[in-house]
């Protein structure tokens, strides 16, 4: 009778991610800071999460508060603008 091997499961190996706020003070978590924002959402526009960007859980929750008022004041983007076409895509209009 042959045997029965299980495969053990790979475990991931968690790097510890340095907080990019280590040295700015949580007062300078607000809309009006547009440059440190930046940093915390990804190019297509969303919010990375706290698991990438290695805050803590009360740093995300000012820095997402802080980054959908930035979008209603209209100082960072709800979406990137994508640089693909549409007519490369099915059922898009293909030019004449």
């Amino acid at each position: 009778m042959a045997k029965i091997i299980k495969k053990k499961k790979m475990q991931k190996i968690k790097t510890p991610e340095v907080s990019p706020l280590k040295n700015t003070p949580r007062g300078d978590i607000n809309y009006k800071n547009v440059d440190l924002l930046k940093k915390f959402i990804q190019d297509r526009g969303k919010i990375r999460s706290r698991e990438i960007t290695g805050v803590t859980i009360q740093e995300q929750r000012l820095l997402s508060t802080a980054i959908k008022n930035a979008r209603e004041l209209a100082l960072l983007p709800y979406v990137a603008k994508t640089s693909g076409s549409n007519s490369n895509r099915k059922g898009g209009r293909k030019n004449d």
